[in-house]
């Protein structure tokens, strides 16, 4: 189970990096955003990748509950209970974020593209949930990845002790959070979402 969840977990976080280069993105503006993710699309849109990628997705969240319901009442650093515990928000994520995705694309009929998170992201009170909720996302795939390198790296790298590099790494996941955000909300001052996309925050 532990290898088969490594594997899918490498898939999905390829395809992720992408996505969250492609978020970093829009702090050069919304334009810059969608014609980024119009190149990827190309790739990641293609039927035989999006069905790997779902494919990964599926067995990451079954095996991710399932190695989560062994390790929560043994998990005693601090590495290990962040392991656990951004495993859990992942799949939790993965399976609303997929579902709003998909709900977007084949029953809304609307492009999935930097509107449909932002909408959330823009609109009070609907930020107070989304904005938490988008962070955390990012937050858990920087720690989760920092706690598997912490368990796994066993050298220094340019001086610095494996556990340092562990907390480099959640460090630059929380700066890159704060980034993708202030991107994605005008630097936190709101942005115009158009009509089609306002039946997502209820207008």
């Amino acid at each position: 189970m532990k290898r088969i969840h490594y594997f899918s977990g490498i898939t999905i976080t390829i395809f992720i990096c992408f996505h969250l280069f492609n978020h970093f993105f829009s702090i050069f503006g919304i334009d810059a955003h969608i014609d980024l993710m119009n190149d990827f699309r190309v790739v990641y849109r293609n039927i035989i990748i999006e069905t790997i990628l779902l494919t990964a997705v599926a067995i990451q969240i079954f095996s991710g509950i399932k190695l989560f319901l062994k390790k929560r009442k043994t998990a005693t650093s601090f590495f290990d209970k962040l392991q656990v515990w951004t495993g859990l928000y992942l799949a939790f994520f993965f399976i609303i974020h997929l579902s709003a995705i998909f709900s977007g694309r084949l029953i809304l009929n609307l492009d999935t593209n930097f509107y449909l998170g932002a909408a959330g992201l823009n609109t009070f009170p609907l930020n107070l949930f989304f904005i938490p909720y988008y962070g955390l996302s990012i937050i858990s795939f920087f720690g989760h990845i920092s706690a598997i390198h912490s368990n796994k790296m066993k050298n220094k790298i340019f001086g610095i002790a494996p556990i340092n590099q562990s907390y480099l790494i959640l460090i630059i996941g929380i700066i890159v959070t704060l980034v993708i955000l202030y991107g994605l909300t005008n630097g936190f001052k709101g942005l115009e979402i158009p009509n089609e996309y306002n039946v997502i925050i209820g207008k």
